[in-house]
């Protein structure tokens, strides 16, 4: 079976293969991610971050065993091949107690490696960029880089121990470096976001390298993978910045010295399907999505909603989900999840919470209330089904599948058909079923 490590050595033959990263929890994103690359014939990658899963349970109410299962739950049911599932922790460090002293915050960053490990999980994002409450830096916000290598250092001794006990289907590999926001989003203006320079790519390369060496982590280090930049591409709650490949030549050409390196792109989200072409091409192979999918889901949802108010709102005996009038009420009484993301007045919040890029609805789509309305949504328009006007109308490009006969005219087909649409970018622009087939012309390829 092929691994990361061989995906990473297709893309630096020729520098055109990539993988895909999905970022979410999302039951619907899940389903249609294993669809696609059952299609494909390829491996799908899934990642949780550490705010999302961890020893502990994250926002999510998973540990790391638990979301495992859960996602095997789902493959099961969607018939989809386990040995081709890959599982990554994103900015597994002590990003969620930075208030903690480091003592502290790094125990728990450790004992989350564990259990990541213990997992199953076989792609670790090693980030300690994150200050903790006692950490003294020379400025209000970096912390030195020589730390930073070394907890990296420390985190993946940690991880080779754990994943000896608890050895995966794929070897484990690590992502280091961080120059990117902390999991959640852009929270800072993106008016001069800054392209990560050849210097810092080259210091942190560098010093990990010191630090995986006096860790005795030598073989570990040849199963380093990639490095997280800034390459120029970041969205908030009304703008997206476009990938420039102009500003990022240098540090394109950096990366191709290292035979067994590529970056990993985080927030790609949005960008054009020429954009992440390009992206992997100049080396950024791994691209990460996540709100992106959950916002197709808010928008096959909302379509949905104002089908059932069109078609059922006036049938007796009908009760209507009031799917967006709950989503507002839940969001409002229960702000945690968007009040440090959303500015503005009582209208420009209003309009934030239902249509921001930044997709803060995703983590109400589990709340009970929510749930119960939208189960009522999906049975009023399965009971009385949609009519083709309708769905011409809200779902165009559903509308010609349902027609061809690929996709039937019910409400979760068509859900996840919407959110379809943009992991097939994403496998368009990371060839990845051709990957698959591009390394069965070598016998072997090694490590080197």
């Amino acid at each position: 079976m092929m691994s990361l490590l061989e995906i990473v050595h297709a893309h630096k033959l020729d520098g055109q293969y990539g993988i895909y990263s999905i970022c979410s929890a999302n039951p619907y994103v899940l389903r249609g991610a294993m669809i696609q690359a059952k299609r494909d014939g390829s491996f799908l990658l899934i990642e949780s971050t550490s705010n999302q899963v961890d020893q502990f349970g994250g926002y999510t109410g998973m540990t790391p065993a638990d979301f495992v299962s859960y996602v095997y739950r789902l493959a099961d049911e969607e018939d989809f091949p386990s040995q081709n599932l890959i599982f990554g922790g994103d900015h597994l460090g002590p990003n969620t107690w930075q208030r903690e002293p480091s003592v502290i915050a790094m125990g728990h960053a450790h004992e989350l490696i564990r259990s990541y490990a213990a997992a199953g999980y076989t792609k670790i994002h090693l980030d300690t960029s994150m200050r903790c409450a006692d950490d003294v830096v020379d400025d209000s916000t970096a912390l030195a880089v020589n730390t930073i290598a070394r907890r990296t250092a420390e985190l993946c001794k940690t991880a080779e121990e754990a994943s000896k006990t608890h050895a995966g289907n794929q070897p484990m590999v690590y992502v280091i470096g961080s120059d990117v926001p902390m999991p959640g989003g852009a929270q800072e203006s993106l008016d001069d976001l800054q392209i990560s320079s050849v210097e810092e790519i080259k210091e942190i390369i560098e010093l990990c390298h010191k630090y995986f060496m006096e860790f005795g982590l030598e073989e570990a280090w040849q199963r380093v993978i990639a490095v997280v930049v800034q390459p120029g591409v970041e969205f908030g709650d009304m703008k997206i910045v476009d990938y420039d490949a102009g500003l990022t030549v240098e540090i394109s050409r950096f990366i191709e010295k290292f035979p067994g390196l590529v970056y990993e792109a985080h927030s790609t989200d949005y960008q054009k399907p020429a954009n992440l072409q390009k992206l992997v091409m100049d080396h950024f192979a791994i691209l990460k999505v996540g709100p992106w999918l959950t916002y197709a889901l808010r928008e096959a949802l909302f379509a949905l909603s104002y089908i059932e108010n069109d078609w059922l709102g006036n049938r007796k005996g009908i009760k209507l989900s009031n799917l967006l009038s709950t989503i507002e009420k839940v969001m409002v009484q229960n702000p945690e999840y968007w009040k440090n993301h959303y500015r503005g007045d009582t209208e420009q919040l209003r309009f934030a919470r239902k249509y921001s890029l930044s997709d803060r609805i995703r983590y109400y789509w589990p709340n009970p209330q929510i749930q119960s309305v939208l189960q009522r949504l999906l049975d009023n328009l399965s009971q009385q089904p949609v009519p083709l006007t309708l769905i011409s109308q809200f779902f165009p490009r559903q509308y010609e599948a349902v027609r061809s006969g690929q996709i039937k005219n019910k409400p979760l087909y068509l859900i996840i058909a919407k959110i379809m649409e943009i992991i097939e970018i994403y496998a368009e622009a990371t060839k990845s079923g051709k990957v698959m087939y591009k390394m069965t012309e070598f016998d072997h390829i090694g490590n080197g």
